[in-house]
C-alpha cells in the first residue's frame, strides 16, 4: 500500500504540540492593523489552538504531522 500524502498547504499552516493538539497562527494580522487596538495586535501574536471538532478532519490531511 503506498504511504499518504500530506496537504503541504497544511503542513505549512500546523504544527503538532507534544500532546498532539494542532497549533495555529491566528488571523487577522497581516495588513490594515492601524485600526486595530494595541491589544488585539498583541493577542493576535501568540498562537492558537484549533478547534477539537475540526482537528480529526485536520488529522487526515496531515497524517505524518
Amino acid at each position: 500500500m503506498p504511504k499518504m500524502k500530506t496537504k503541504k498547504a497544511a503542513a505549512k499552516r500546523f504544527k503538532t504540540t507534544g500532546t498532539g493538539k494542532l497549533k495555529r497562527n491566528h488571523a487577522n494580522r497581516r495588513h490594515i492593523l492601524t485600526k486595530k487596538t494595541t491589544k488585539r495586535k498583541r493577542l493576535l501574536r501568540k498562537p492558537a489552538m484549533t478547534d477539537r471538532t475540526n482537528a480529526p478532519v485536520m488529522k487526515k490531511i496531515l497524517p505524518y504531522i
